[in-house]
């Protein structure tokens, strides 16, 4: 029983909509494939990623993506549709006459299955040194029926009569090397039988070899299906294809239902050897698929992909600057928060995780939750671990090394992330890292009363049996009165807590104590880490100067003030 409100989704048995029809493949052999070699790629950034802006890139727009996709390294770019406008054609000459085309890229242009676009096309080529000329014409049920009002065979006479004329014209452009690629535009929406018939048409009459190969593309000009069955498609049509050799399968798919990747990894599974696509996946709809993520993808799994992301965000800069659209914050690879862990569990894995990454002798990446190295596309470690309400003692922990150098001792983390918890909490937001070491200083490095240091000296006695003791002499204020101080002890430390004890200003003892510089040179300043046990519990101090005697002589007082503003 199926219902359905105005305006609203069917309940119960959908009758709206079917699903779609599996492929009969009983024997698939894809599931058990890996890739292991990364597909040709071509770009389609400068036409099907154009044409889905809302305010279309210009002309010189155009020519900074087509230098970025260059220097990226794609080795085939579709650069317009030059018959479909002035500017489309415009650019295409520009790029011819300025020499912006390197000589081991191929300029790809598109075209429907007419006559008069084929013409102004091959004119639009004039001077090329190698192209792809890509025509296309629809061939689904769909399409065939609601569009066009068209059989089969009307179809197919479309198709060969473009192809021919294409044919005719190579020789008109004897300095051009002319590859043909065809599409049967709606291919996942194509009777797979059909979309075959009408390719080996095309091949018929173009006559490929296998040292001067046809592209055969097979879009997902719809998602329409889950992954498997677009592979189940690919592998199909690779299998029952005459004279296989003779062609390259390029897969285009787009991303309706959210798996263009998916798709397009199953279906060179599936045996297809070629990939067209955009940057972070701009397309119509829901997009292309997404070169950046499919590329990285494969790269993770040791397979280089012969595109260079090594500075993403300089590239995303470029691509956000021409297309006017931004990268999702989420987007796989490059968005801003892709390798930021807020999670205090997921930190804490990622900070043990960086400890024994650096400790490790391997070149193998092994971290939890960061399935790729960020500095392997130029992003910085920084960003990794960032703090809110959620994050743990080991992200705040990770921040204040990575960041300020700051080796808190593990005891210490569980104690200081309850103050970044509390800020956190009363914030409601994001603790960036600058507001972290400034709470740091806050409640460790500040803190002046009613302790406050005025000078420290120590010096070495030689005992009667030749030891050695320390005798130190220290001036401190508290609640503004001046004390003068001496004791001994084994060591300075040791020398001044005794002092405070034995003139009761304090009643402590010292539990731990951790040291280790940061900088070099003249800017070298030593970090002090002192545990005590007050009347208030346990607690540290923390302080920081170029004198690790003196550093260690505030942490102590440090933690007293702590002490005393617990009480």
């Amino acid at each position: 029983m199926s219902t359905q409100t105005r305006g609203g989704m069917q309940k119960g048995t959908i009758t709206k909509y079917r699903p779609f029809t599996p492929i009969d493949l009983p024997d698939r052999q894809w599931p058990s494939k890996v890739i292991t070699t990364a597909p040709t790629w071509c770009s389609v950034d400068l036409r099907d990623g154009n044409q889905a802006l809302p305010i279309p890139m210009s002309v010189e727009e155009k020519l900074e993506m087509f230098d970025l996709l260059v220097k990226v390294g794609f080795k085939e770019i579709e650069v317009g549709f030059p018959s479909a406008s002035q500017t489309e054609y415009d650019f295409t000459r520009r790029l011819i006459e300025e020499n912006h085309i390197p000589d081991d890229v191929t300029i790809q242009v598109l075209v429907q299955s007419k006559e008069d676009l084929i013409y102004r096309t091959f004119d639009s080529l004039r001077g090329a040194k190698k192209a792809i000329v890509h025509i296309y014409n629809s061939t689904s049920a769909q399409q065939r029926r609601i569009v066009f009002g068209l059989d089969k065979p009307d179809i197919v006479g479309i198709a060969v009569r473009g192809v021919r004329l294409i044919k005719d014209l190579v020789a008109t452009l004897p300095e051009t090397d002319i590859t043909l690629q065809y599409s049967p535009e709606s291919f996942s929406l194509t009777e797979i039988d059909f979309a075959l018939e009408i390719c080996e048409a095309v091949v018929d009459i173009w006559q490929p070899t296998p040292d001067k190969k046809i592209i055969l593309n097979l879009p997902t000009t719809v998602e329409v299906s889950t992954p498997n069955i677009h592979a189940d498609q690919i592998e199909w049509f690779c299998r029952h294809l005459r004279n296989r050799e003779t062609a390259i399968v390029s897969l285009h798919t787009h991303n309706d239902r959210g798996t263009g990747v998916a798709s397009s990894e199953l279906g060179l599974l599936a045996g297809a050897e070629r990939v067209e696509g955009t940057l972070f996946g701009n397309g119509e709809r829901t997009g292309n698929v997404d070169i950046v993520t499919l590329a990285l993808n494969m790269y993770t799994q040791g397979v280089d992909p012969d595109l260079d992301f090594s500075d993403i965000q300089a590239i995303q800069q470029i691509y956000e600057k021409c297309t006017r659209l931004p990268v999702p914050v989420r987007q796989p690879y490059a968005g801003e928060l892709v390798f930021t862990a807020f999670s205090g569990s997921h930190q804490d894995a990622i900070n043990k995780g960086m400890n024994a990454q650096d400790a490790s002798s391997s070149d193998l990446w092994d971290v939890p939750y960061l399935p790729l190295d960020p500095k392997d596309i130029g992003r910085s470690y920084e960003a990794i671990i960032r703090i809110n309400s959620q994050s743990g003692k080991g992200g705040v922990a990770y921040l204040m090394e990575s960041e300020f150098g700051l080796q808190l001792p593990k005891a210490m983390h569980i104690e200081f992330g309850k103050v970044i918890k509390h800020l956190a909490d009363v914030r409601g937001s994001e603790i960036l890292s600058t507001e972290l070491f400034t709470a740091f200083e806050q409640e460790y490095l500040t803190r002046t009363r009613p302790f406050s240091l005025q000078s420290f000296e120590s010096r070495t006695l030689l005992n009667k049996d030749s030891s050695q003791t320390i005798e130190c002499v220290a001036c401190v204020t508290v609640n503004d009165v001046v004390h003068e101080l001496r004791a001994q002890g084994n060591g300075p430390i040791d020398a001044f807590v005794r002092a405070l004890n034995q003139h009761h200003l304090a009643s402590f003892k010292l539990l731990t104590y951790n040291e280790h510089a940061i900088g070099q040179g003249s800017e070298t300043q030593a970090v002090a880490y002192i545990q005590l046990q007050t009347e208030s519990g346990t607690l540290f101090g923390a302080a920081m100067d170029t004198n690790i005697e003196i550093a260690s002589i505030k942490a102590v007082l440090s933690g007293l003030n702590r002490s005393s503003s617990a009480n």
